[in-house]
């Protein structure tokens, strides 16, 4: 036991101050979160009502930013927001079961119709006649969707968080960045003239 003690604090200390590398010192020049990204989440808020900086995190946590390759996960989830199929396009819909892979045809999964048929979660936010899981925007909103009927939209953060994605590690890595652009970016527009 007293063997492990130095490893084990060793090892603890390597992963903070990695993590502190890699969220407090990136430079100005460098933000937090890629500007171009800021506009699509503030106007998936005020569609929604789920806070703008809790969608950056959720992107942060899904993809970091949509820059991992490939935006599809072991189980099935796709894109920027990582979405299973059967969240985006319906439960409902008939070959739905298990974790949500389902064997929905490639054209039925973004057709905002279908999607409105099965009660699913996407939304054509772009206006392109497509609700698409791979479109960022597009993504964005049909995650703001979902979090707001899972009561995001109520300040109930961790309930929606814990429903978008059912692991309690989640929950926090989500939470730690929500409060960390929360903290940044609210004092960031408090600057601004």
């Amino acid at each position: 036991m007293v063997v492990l003690l130095p490893i084990i604090l060793i090892t603890g200390m390597i992963f903070y101050i990695g993590h502190l590398y890699s969220e407090n010192n990136q430079g100005s020049e460098q933000p937090l979160i890629p500007e171009e990204f800021i506009p699509i989440y503030k106007a998936a808020e005020q569609e929604f009502g789920v806070p703008w900086y809790l969608l950056a995190a959720h992107h942060r946590v899904e993809t970091i930013f949509s820059t991992m390759d490939p935006m599809l996960s072991p189980a099935g989830a796709e894109g920027p927001m990582q979405f299973m199929p059967c969240t985006f396009v319906g439960w409902s819909h008939p070959s739905c079961d298990g974790l949500g892979e389902g064997d929905i045809p490639e054209k039925d999964k973004v057709d905002p119709n279908i999607i409105k048929k099965y009660n699913g979660y996407g939304i054509d936010a772009n206006g392109d006649g497509k609700a698409d899981p791979w479109d960022v925007e597009d993504a964005i909103f049909s995650a703001a969707n979902f979090l707001a009927h899972s009561g995001a939209a109520e300040g109930e953060f961790e309930k929606a968080i814990f429903t978008y994605n059912h692991s309690d590690q989640y929950v926090d890595d989500v939470l730690y960045y929500m409060n960390l652009y929360k903290e940044k970016y609210h004092t960031e527009d408090d600057i601004k003239p």
